[in-house]
């Protein structure tokens, strides 16, 4: 079905790209932050059994996984505060216009520890976002590959994102951040979360409108450029919950020679 966005451009409602990564209870699924694989067993209690392979009418299970390091995952800025806000309270809208770009980090020595670093840098963006106006960017990291579905990021020191990269993300207003990595800050920075705060304005002017979301990926078959983005999330109300950020081709209609 085609559903019009203006009077000559439209999206397939039927060609869905879904950039997310499905949770599964294997070590297969994607892991960060010392977390162990998500678990996904039936609920076995006196005469009740969860599976209809061992005997049970149904199948019937509980589902114990941590959002922020176990998949795809949508988070607000109670990720941050001491009040635990909620992303189910925080984001109130879903669709928005969106830019897809791929962006190859590049290493730098970390002065701290000395480090090999690999940064996403503020003239990347400039280059791929100048005179842009967007509420959702996608950051699609170079080289892009099908092991980003199955990594355990733990201790790997993945790439991140420059701070001064906040000032382009200001100057398109981009609200909702999506990024292929386990986070937009580097893994060890002795808990400053600088990337975190900058983007949600702690603690001077918290931005409650405002999403990042992370461990998406993006085939090499999505091409970079203007999308419709469809964030859906899981209604739990916590400062993070499971999403599933899908595109839409924004397809421009032929018109008929007069």
């Amino acid at each position: 079905m085609k559903l019009y966005l203006d009077n000559s451009h439209f999206i397939e409602t039927e060609n869905p790209i879904d950039i997310s990564i499905p949770l599964t209870n294997t070590t297969d699924n994607p892991r960060a932050w010392y977390v162990d694989a998500p678990i996904i067993e039936p609920v076995i209690k006196n005469r009740f059994n969860g599976s209809v392979k061992d005997g049970g009418s149904v199948n019937f299970r509980n589902i114990s996984f941590n959002p922020h390091g176990h998949g795809t995952h949508t988070e607000c800025l109670g990720h941050i505060t001491p009040i635990v806000h909620s992303v189910n309270q925080s984001l109130k809208s879903y669709f928005f216009n969106a830019e897809l770009i791929s962006v190859e980090p590049r290493m730098r020595q970390n002065e701290k520890d000395g480090c090999l670093d690999y940064i996403i840098e503020k003239d990347q963006l400039v280059e791929k976002l100048t005179g842009k106006k967007v509420r959702a960017l996608i950051i699609r990291t170079l080289p892009n590959s099908e092991t980003k579905k199955h990594l355990n990021y733990t201790e790997t020191n993945p790439p991140y994102l420059d701070i001064d990269c906040i000032d382009v993300l200001n100057d398109c207003g981009v609200r909702h951040l999506l990024v292929d990595l386990p986070s937009v800050d580097r893994e060890s920075d002795d808990g400053k979360l600088a990337f975190h705060h900058a983007f949600w304005q702690l603690p001077e002017n918290p931005r409650f409108d405002k999403t990042i979301t992370e461990l998406v990926f993006i085939d090499e078959s999505v091409n970079d450029g203007s999308y419709l983005l469809e964030l859906q999330t899981a209604p739990f109300e916590n400062d993070a919950t499971p999403s599933r950020p899908v595109l839409y081709a924004i397809c421009e209609e032929e018109l008929e020679n007069m």
